[in-house]
């Protein structure tokens, strides 16, 4: 029989493809929601299982913005009781901030923009007028694209401090990066289970800087602008022609080994000058079903099937009582 895998997570509605695709396999599944709270006896074990950490760094905005915080003790909890955790407690960190994904990224020899973060409404103006060119503001615990705002100057950025509209994110961290003017409008995200390159698509930015592939997250923001057209504007995806003999994913697959990083969807735009900037690290992935039909993959089967032929026998191999 296969290990119980126990999911921790805190938005239900991206659930339904993970459970369907790990039944299918045979798995038994276990929900945790962190949102409603749990209880974490460092005296006693965790149950016996996989553990597939699928926390959020944007649960603030459905009104669970202390389950990032709790995730962090439940991973410390797991992790010294030497459970398997997917995505543990290093990739949550990268999850949950723009700055340490730089300095990851920065560490592994890989090109991304001038990254700055800063806090309090004078040291974000302070930290603007260094920038060159245009810059993008983000939130440091980001999550969907929420936060981003292409600005020119630090007068536009004053400006946008002063509006309604401006929203410093979790924490009141504000991150400010080089903005790379695609020749193109699109960005592209290359995804990553288990160790290997699993594919890349190309998402569009003509209706803005909200990417998440997710079906639900494209259903929301049908919902939220029901004027725009999603020819004319709504983010669109398409397969990459990128392979995985790309030395761009090669660094990819070294950093996610190094940093404990198990699934992923690593960001790039590529610049006027034919380089690639890296910019963003999402460890809590999720697929757009409309492409995977298109180009055959299904990204949560393939994490499925991951799980079956790769950890669960490393899982039992580590629980099997040694020879005397």
């Amino acid at each position: 029989m296969l290990p119980q895998v126990h999911i921790l997570f805190e938005n239900p509605s991206w659930l339904p493809p993970l459970v369907s695709a790990l039944e299918r396999e045979g798995f038994p599944v276990q929900l945790h929601d962190v949102a409603r709270g749990l209880v974490v006896d460092a005296s006693r074990p965790p149950e016996a299982g996989i553990w597939l950490n699928r926390m959020s760094p944007s649960a603030h905005t459905r009104g669970h913005g202390e389950a990032v915080a709790l995730m962090r003790e439940v991973l410390a909890w797991l992790e010294a009781s030497g459970r398997r955790v997917i995505n543990g407690s290093r990739a949550f960190d990268l999850e949950v901030s723009k700055l340490q994904q730089d300095l990851a990224l920065r560490r592994h020899g890989i090109l991304t923009p001038t990254t700055v973060l800063a806090v309090g409404r004078a040291r974000i103006l302070e930290a603007a007028a260094a920038f060159e060119g245009p810059f993008l503001t983000k939130h440091n615990q980001g999550g969907k694209g929420l936060g981003v705002q292409l600005l020119n100057d630090a007068r536009e950025l004053a400006a946008h401090l002063d509006s309604p509209e401006f929203d410093a994110g979790p924490n009141a961290q504000v991150v400010l990066q080089e903005y790379i003017r695609a020749p193109q409008p699109f960005i592209t995200r290359v995804e990553i289970v288990g160790g290997k390159f699993l594919f890349a698509m190309k998402s569009s930015t003509a209706g803005g800087f909200e990417l998440c592939p997710s079906d639900v997250c494209q259903a929301e923001k049908a919902a939220a602008h029901p004027d725009v057209c999603p020819a004319d504007g709504a983010a669109t995806f398409e397969a990459s022609d990128m392979t995985a003999d790309d030395p761009l994913i090669a660094q990819y697959l070294r950093l996610c080994a190094a940093e404990g990083i198990d699934i992923a969807g690593i960001e790039f735009v590529q610049g006027p000058d034919g380089r690639r900037y890296t910019y963003d690290i999402n460890a809590n992935t999720n697929y757009n079903a409309a492409l995977g039909a298109r180009t055959g993959v299904d990204g949560m089967r393939e994490v499925a099937h991951w799980l079956k032929t790769t950890v669960t026998p490393a899982v039992r191999a580590a629980t099997q009582p040694s020879a005397a």
